[in-house]
Protein backbone atom coordinates (compact mmCIF):
# COMPACT_ATOMS: atom_id res chain seq x y z
CA UNK A 1 0.00 0.00 0.00
CA UNK A 2 1.01 3.59 -0.60
CA UNK A 3 -0.19 6.52 1.46
CA UNK A 4 -0.27 9.99 -0.07
CA UNK A 5 -0.74 13.22 1.82
CA UNK A 6 -1.05 16.57 0.08
CA UNK A 7 -0.37 19.98 1.55
CA UNK A 8 0.18 23.54 0.43
CA UNK A 9 -3.24 24.54 -0.82
CA UNK A 10 -4.88 27.81 0.08
CA UNK A 11 -6.37 31.06 -1.11
CA UNK A 12 -4.35 33.23 -3.47
CA UNK A 13 -5.05 36.16 -5.75
CA UNK A 14 -4.89 35.80 -9.50
CA UNK A 15 -1.31 36.05 -10.67
CA UNK A 16 0.00 34.59 -7.44
CA UNK A 17 1.83 31.34 -6.73
CA UNK A 18 1.44 28.26 -4.61
CA UNK A 19 3.51 25.12 -4.18
CA UNK A 20 1.70 21.88 -3.48
CA UNK A 21 3.51 19.01 -1.82
CA UNK A 22 2.71 15.31 -1.81
CA UNK A 23 4.35 13.03 0.74
CA UNK A 24 4.43 9.35 -0.21
CA UNK A 25 4.92 6.54 2.27
CA UNK A 26 4.39 2.81 2.54
CA UNK A 27 5.76 0.37 0.00
CA UNK A 28 8.73 1.44 -2.04
CA UNK A 29 7.89 4.35 -4.24
CA UNK A 30 10.97 4.07 -6.40
CA UNK A 31 9.05 2.48 -9.25
CA UNK A 32 5.97 4.68 -9.09
CA UNK A 33 4.89 7.43 -11.42
CA UNK A 34 3.18 10.34 -9.69
CA UNK A 35 0.46 12.62 -10.95
CA UNK A 36 -1.53 15.66 -9.95
CA UNK A 37 -5.20 15.88 -10.80
CA UNK A 38 -7.81 18.49 -9.98
CA UNK A 39 -11.55 18.66 -9.70
CA UNK A 40 -13.56 21.85 -9.69
CA UNK A 41 -17.14 22.00 -8.37
CA UNK A 42 -19.56 20.52 -10.87
CA UNK A 43 -16.79 19.35 -13.17
CA UNK A 44 -15.05 16.07 -13.84
CA UNK A 45 -11.61 15.34 -12.48
CA UNK A 46 -8.90 16.36 -14.90
CA UNK A 47 -5.26 15.59 -15.35
CA UNK A 48 -2.83 18.38 -14.47
CA UNK A 49 0.71 16.98 -14.51
CA UNK A 50 2.67 13.78 -14.00
CA UNK A 51 6.25 12.68 -13.54
CA UNK A 52 8.11 9.42 -13.75
CA UNK A 53 9.86 8.53 -10.54
CA UNK A 54 13.06 7.49 -12.27
CA UNK A 55 14.73 9.22 -15.15
CA UNK A 56 12.55 12.27 -15.15
CA UNK A 57 9.94 12.53 -17.85
CA UNK A 58 7.00 14.84 -17.32
CA UNK A 59 3.65 15.64 -18.88
CA UNK A 60 1.31 18.60 -18.49
CA UNK A 61 -2.16 19.46 -19.60
CA UNK A 62 -2.12 22.30 -22.10
CA UNK A 63 -3.82 24.84 -19.85
CA UNK A 64 -0.98 24.78 -17.29
CA UNK A 65 2.05 24.51 -19.56
CA UNK A 66 4.49 27.30 -18.85
CA UNK A 67 2.84 28.06 -15.50
CA UNK A 68 3.05 24.83 -13.49
CA UNK A 69 6.09 22.67 -12.82
CA UNK A 70 6.04 19.18 -11.36
CA UNK A 71 9.16 17.92 -9.61
CA UNK A 72 10.22 15.20 -7.20
CA UNK A 73 12.70 14.54 -4.44
CA UNK A 74 13.40 10.83 -4.48
CA UNK A 75 15.34 10.87 -1.24
CA UNK A 76 12.40 12.38 0.61
CA UNK A 77 9.63 10.55 -1.28
CA UNK A 78 8.11 13.91 -2.12
CA UNK A 79 6.45 15.29 -5.22
CA UNK A 80 5.78 18.98 -5.75
CA UNK A 81 3.61 21.09 -8.00
CA UNK A 82 4.82 24.65 -8.34
CA UNK A 83 1.96 26.77 -9.61
CA UNK A 84 2.71 30.27 -10.91
CA UNK A 85 0.54 32.92 -12.51
CA UNK A 86 -2.54 31.30 -11.07
CA UNK A 87 -5.90 32.03 -12.64
CA UNK A 88 -9.42 31.79 -11.20
CA UNK A 89 -10.05 28.80 -13.45
CA UNK A 90 -7.33 26.93 -11.57
CA UNK A 91 -9.60 26.81 -8.54
CA UNK A 92 -10.16 23.17 -7.61
CA UNK A 93 -9.32 20.41 -5.21
CA UNK A 94 -5.89 19.12 -6.20
CA UNK A 95 -5.08 15.48 -5.57
CA UNK A 96 -1.87 13.55 -5.76
CA UNK A 97 -1.92 10.05 -7.25
CA UNK A 98 0.52 7.20 -7.79
CA UNK A 99 0.74 4.26 -10.15
CA UNK A 100 3.18 1.51 -10.98
CA UNK A 101 5.12 1.95 -14.18
CA UNK A 102 5.43 5.03 -16.34
CA UNK A 103 3.34 8.15 -16.12
CA UNK A 104 -0.12 8.24 -17.59
CA UNK A 105 -2.59 11.06 -18.04
CA UNK A 106 -5.71 9.05 -17.25
CA UNK A 107 -6.72 9.04 -13.63
CA UNK A 108 -8.28 5.61 -14.14
CA UNK A 109 -4.80 4.10 -14.32
CA UNK A 110 -3.70 5.38 -10.91
CA UNK A 111 -4.02 3.04 -7.95
CA UNK A 112 -3.35 5.32 -5.01
CA UNK A 113 -4.84 8.69 -4.19
CA UNK A 114 -4.46 11.34 -1.55
CA UNK A 115 -7.41 13.16 -0.03
CA UNK A 116 -6.72 16.40 -1.84
CA UNK A 117 -5.99 20.00 -0.98
CA UNK A 118 -8.13 22.99 -1.89
CA UNK A 119 -6.72 25.70 -4.12
CA UNK A 120 -8.81 28.84 -4.51
CA UNK A 121 -7.76 31.66 -6.81
CA UNK A 122 -9.61 34.94 -6.45
CA UNK A 123 -9.95 37.44 -9.27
Amino acid sequence: QVQLVESGGGLVQAGGSLRLSCAASGRTVSSLAMGWFRQAPGKEREFVAAINWRGGGTSYTDSVKGRFTISRDNAKNMVYLQMNNLKPEDTAVYSCAARSGILQTSGLTYNYWGQGTQVTVSS
